[in-house]
């Protein structure tokens, strides 16, 4: 039997560090039931409003995944996907948990509603995603002020390796932190990571977890902590930025959620070629609250030799983000 892609990357000691999807804002819809590959359009979801969602989350720093309670997904309905017209006999639908949370540094924040009504869910599409994905939650929902919001992924259709090894670590943690606080979500990219984890507020993702470490890390983020090594990196910074933030932290020992800003992200003219991959470069300014700040020299380079980055799927190399330099400057 071939290896999974979750074997392969840690094979080949490809490196956790900037990896993680980028998001300023995170909008999860709760869709109970089996997901498809593509889940916005293929679950129990009508795949209109999902394809709405799609389109108009597109550019304005707003990423949209479903989730679900852990636990076995029966489907009364058949198989999941658009197949089943909106005309098929259907149960009453359930009340659906919707989490809308903001993760950059300055103002982290967790919103929720509970929407009952079709058409409360298919008018998500008309919010306004550009106010949200810059920190405006323009009223939607009540404030969130419990404990940080852990998001397993477990799309069997997308991945293999997400079913298999995120799925039991859901259940785990649900059982010692509860389904209010744990939940499934369909994708967070990077499968051969799994099992991976989103923690909100701070969106901090998290990989190659065992319970273990899992509970650590919610542990952590309870106190407003990052730990790091498995953490992928903060949503709400781009590759670069998420490598940058993570060498600082790893210079100084900085594990405070929100001590660390990244302030700006230049890309050098293009034109390098290391003969590892693009050589494409970037320099990132990190900023901490207490007034010091840093410059970080990152570059791209290939991960190891070819191979698949999801189950399935062609050869590949994927890219890693390697720091070259940090040093401390004077602001």
């Amino acid at each position: 039997m071939s290896a999974t892609c979750t074997q392969a990357s840690a094979a080949h000691g490809e490196p956790l560090t900037a990896t993680a999807a980028t998001a300023r804002t995170w909008l999860l819809l709760e869709q109970p039931g089996p997901w498809g590959a593509k889940a916005l359009t293929s679950s129990h979801l009508d795949p209109a409003v999902g394809r709405a969602l799609e389109d108009r989350t597109a550019r304005t720093g707003v990423r949209v995944a479903l989730i679900r309670r852990p636990g076995r997904h029966a489907d009364p309905r058949g198989q999941a996907g658009p197949r089943h017209p909106a005309a098929a006999i259907r149960p009453a639908e359930p009340r659906r948990r919707v989490i809308l949370a903001h993760t950059a540094p300055d103002d982290p924040w967790i919103r929720t509603a509970d929407l009952a009504d079709p058409a409360a869910v298919a008018a998500l599409a008309d919010l306004d995603f550009t106010a949200l994905g810059a920190g405006d939650p323009r009223g939607f929902g009540v404030p969130y002020d419990g404990p940080p919001l852990a998001f397993v992924c477990t799309n069997a259709r997308r991945d293999r390796c997400c079913a298999l090894l995120g799925r039991p670590l859901a259940s785990e943690l649900a059982a010692s932190y509860g389904t209010e606080h744990v939940w499934e979500v369909t994708h967070l990219g990077g499968h051969r990571f799994a099992p991976t984890m989103l923690v909100l507020p701070h969106g901090y993702t998290y990989g190659r977890l065992d319970g273990g470490q899992a509970k650590g890390v919610l542990e952590a983020a309870r106190d407003g902590r990052v730990p790091f090594p498995p953490c992928r990196g903060r949503s709400a910074w781009d590759r670069p930025g998420q490598a940058a933030e993570l060498a600082v932290r790893a210079l100084t020992g900085e594990d405070r959620a929100d001590a660390l800003t990244v302030t700006s992200t230049e890309e050098a003219p293009a034109g390098r070629d290391d003969g590892d991959g693009d050589g494409a470069t970037w320099t990132v300014a990190v900023a901490h609250r207490d007034g010091r700040a840093w410059r970080v020299a990152v570059v791209r380079r290939a991960s190891g030799p070819p191979r698949p980055e999801s189950c399935g799927a062609a050869l590949g190399t994927p890219a890693r983000m390697d720091v070259e330099d940090v040093h401390e400057v004077t602001v």
